[in-house]
């Protein structure tokens, strides 16, 4: 059977609208809902919601191809470059950077043309050695012939299984071309189902040797930023892929082999998008949590050190906290740490969890507790 790219009428996709318009319908009310409450909120807060699911959606983004990064250095990278408080956060590292570049490029400048130049931009920002692990790569140009075919495999050596393979490298010129004046022109679809039909292109075409996945989430960020018309990001669909990444390949795959109407993928992505917002409202709650822990905190001074880890502890911390793991992230003795948490249990800003002797912790107060 013939892949999707390889059918006569490739790439004159179509759908069934009365399937769709339930979902679509659904998903523009919640998108409105979402954006409406958000902007009910000072700047602040704002800034602190869309810097959460930033730095979720660029680490999500990696993890659905294999890659572990740190998300501590995400954060300290996305904040610095929006000039947010970055205190206490790590500096990240060239691997970190280069995806966040990419991100916040299709997210803050969404209503700038896509073009050949800027994808390039963003694949030599993944790949600033010129390398995919230990293989060198084509960086920042289309993949080349020498490359040989583009297959979508798995399996050991020897008995691997093809999912997908794509066009041929001579056909990427026209077919990229193609694809960017199409994402570029003024449309009558609904602006989310841009996204989903972009995303599907893109991944389809795979246009590079390496990082297709990434850059054709990072094009369907820049639709669905257009769809919502502000480079604040309230809800990570990456995240939500992550979160039901096997059907999101075998929703590829199938598409991928299939016919040019492509409705089962765009039905998909719909609910998956819908997923998204759904699980923004846990971001939100958090983003609240924080600020009202802040007001509790900030009613007396603190020092840097227990500024530091109050942060910490809001921001992905692992397990309880405890004498020495606050001595060990703050660099201070044990006696120091000791003073310092035994003052924040006084004021309510730690609760000291059942048990004791050395395996004394505490955990930030529940939002009940907050007397603000």
């Amino acid at each position: 059977m013939p892949y999707i790219h390889e059918k006569p009428d490739w790439p004159r996709f179509s759908w069934d609208a009365k399937v769709l318009s339930p979902a679509l319908a659904a998903v523009r009310h919640k998108q409105g809902l979402l954006l409406g409450r958000m902007g009910t909120l000072g700047f602040d807060l704002q800034a602190e919601a869309s810097l959460t699911v930033l730095t979720s959606d660029v680490v999500k983004s990696s993890a659905i191809e294999g890659e572990s990064l740190n998300a501590d250095e995400v954060r300290s990278s996305i904040a610095r470059r929006l000039g947010l408080d970055t205190g206490g956060l790590p500096v990240a590292g060239r691997d970190v950077e280069g995806v966040v570049e990419m991100m916040l490029d299709a997210t803050q400048h969404f209503a700038a043309p896509l073009t050949e130049d800027r994808l390039f931009g963003w694949h030599a920002s993944l790949f600033p050695t010129a390398r995919s692990g230990m293989r060198r790569i084509t960086v920042g140009a289309w993949r080349p012939q020498e490359a040989g075919a583009m297959r979508v495999v798995s399996g050991p050596i020897g008995r691997e299984k093809v999912h997908y393979e794509a066009p041929a490298a001579q056909r990427l010129e026209a077919e990229m071309s193609m694809f960017l004046d199409w994402f570029n022109a003024p449309s009558s679809i609904d602006p989310v189902l841009k996204a989903a039909l972009a995303h599907f292109w893109f991944v389809t075409i795979h246009p590079f040797e390496d990082g297709n996945g990434r850059i054709a989430r990072a094009i369907a960020d820049m639709a669905l930023a257009r769809a919502d018309g502000i480079k604040e990001r309230f809800y990570s669909m990456s995240s939500q892929i992550e979160a039901e990444r096997k059907d999101y390949y075998l929703r590829l795959e199938a598409t991928q082999r299939g016919g040019l109407d492509i409705t089962p993928w765009l039905e998909w992505f719909l609910g998956c998008l819908d997923r998204a917002i759904d699980g923004s409202q846990d971001t939100l709650s958090a983003v609240l949590y924080k600020a009202r822990l802040w007001r509790w905190v900030n009613r007396n001074p603190i020092n840097d050190r227990q500024r530091l880890v109050i942060n910490r502890m809001l921001s992905g911390f692992k397990g309880h906290l405890t004498t020495s793991k606050y001595a060990k992230l703050t660099k201070c003795s044990q006696d120091t740490a000791l003073r310092d948490i035994r003052e924040l249990v006084q004021r309510g800003v730690l609760m000291q969890n059942p048990g004791g002797g050395r395996s004394t912790s505490y955990r930030l107060p529940d939002a009940d507790s907050l007397g603000v």
